[in-house]
């Protein structure tokens, strides 16, 4: 529906730069709070102004560390959000955070700025998974700051990685029943992988960080949705489990390729102006961002109008990571191109026959066994 969005506001700085993150995340001696501060607000005013009133579902504070933000700031953002668009009564407003002491020590502050869904960068509850993934937090922090978060906010989310080197399905296994025991509405699992241009990159290519094999990074995979079922959560996105309810509105709106308004260093949009839908992309670095917005209200480096074609196999990208999978009307009338034809009709009749996906002419969706190999099924199937 291209008369609601969501927000999503970027925060770009970071107390240190984990050796796996390919994020748009930057570490500064001094955050510029003021500055930035009055830079967001004013590219959201301008954007606002283009976009008219429409309905806002859902705010999402990401980055970079959000949660380094001063509490002002976000009340200020929140604010002007619900001031220049018409906000649903249920809006979700969502701070990831990271548990360190001093971030967890701000919990309070956010809540009474209006978040009310935190997001935690738990990431391992293994003191020596913490080290190699170079988190700043100690385990016994993750587990303080999950019960901050718990007695404070009505929705909590928390990360994990896992496939990391050495991981046994055992010790997966009792890791992740140890976090949910502790809180969980909603938990993102995210695989380990080698991102280009990260620290992680070099050691790899030199032999000194050795990941798990597919076999057992698919185990790893699979022991996950058993785990969190046995606790009442479900996969409704290939990385995502959440009780019935509880499922993130803010991301939902990315893999039901809805209309989002994304503003701050490199945030990326995708919003509908004189009925077309636009990708929009930020200036990545920060301080040439801020001076931008300072000169012309918005940080913008590109507005592109996005073709049929392009919609349609974004959308299939997208739509395919969720568990309810993809609607061939919504889809059709989304991209104005029929679901068949963005596929390629060898590679879906392969699909089909190997239970990798099903469609019966009104929604196509990923199986289980499909999801596990969804990444190369889909550089292959998609146009």
């Amino acid at each position: 529906m291209t008369d609601s969005l969501s927000l999503y506001i970027h925060w770009p700085f970071c107390l240190a730069k984990c050796p796996y993150c390919d994020f748009n995340s930057h570490v500064r001696d001094e955050i510029p709070q003021k500055r930035f501060a009055a830079a967001l607000r004013r590219e959201l005013a301008h954007d606002a102004a283009r976009l008219g009133r429409r309905r806002l579902n859902a705010i999402f504070f990401g980055g970079g560390t959000p949660s380094l933000m001063a509490p002002e700031t976000v009340a200020a953002l929140i604010e002007d959000a619900k001031t220049l668009f018409d906000p649903v009564p249920d809006l979700e407003i969502t701070l990831e955070a990271n548990p360190t002491s001093v971030e967890a020590s701000r919990l309070a502050a956010f809540r009474e700025a209006g978040v009310n869904r935190v997001s935690l960068g738990i990431q391992s509850l293994r003191e020596d998974a913490l080290r190699l993934l170079g988190r700043e937090h100690s385990a016994p922090q993750a587990i303080k700051a999950l019960e901050t978060a718990r007695a404070l906010f009505p929705r909590i989310s928390f990360d994990l990685i896992y496939a990391r080197p050495g991981q046994s399905p055992a010790d997966w296994s009792d890791e992740l029943s140890t976090a949910l025991d502790l809180v969980a509405d909603h938990l993102s699992l995210y695989q380990l992988t080698i991102e280009p241009g990260t620290k992680y990159e070099a050691l790899h290519r030199r032999g000194e960080i050795t990941l798990p094999d597919d076999e057992t990074a698919a185990t790893l995979y699979t022991l996950t949705g058993d785990v969190a079922a046995t606790r009442g959560l479900l996969p409704y996105e290939v990385s995502n489990y959440a009780k019935p309810g509880c499922e993130s509105r803010h991301n939902l709106t990315y893999w039901r390729y809805q209309d989002y308004l994304g503003i701050g260093p490199g945030a990326h949009g995708r919003m509908t102006f004189n009925s077309t839908l636009h990708a929009t992309r930020r200036h990545r670095a920060p301080e040439p961002w801020a001076e931008l917005v300072e000169k012309h209200g918005t940080g913008s480096r590109e507005e592109t109008p996005l073709s049929a074609e392009e919609r349609g196999r974004e959308s299939l990208l997208m739509g395919l990571r969720l568990t309810e999978g993809i609607n061939a009307a919504a889809f059709q009338n989304r991209t104005s191109r029929s679901l068949t034809d963005c596929m390629d009709p060898d590679i879906l009749t392969a699909c089909l026959e190997e239970d990798y996906l099903s469609f019966d002419g009104t929604t196509l969706r990923a199986t289980s066994e499909g999801r596990l190999r969804l990444e190369s099924l889909l550089a292959r199937l998609v146009l």
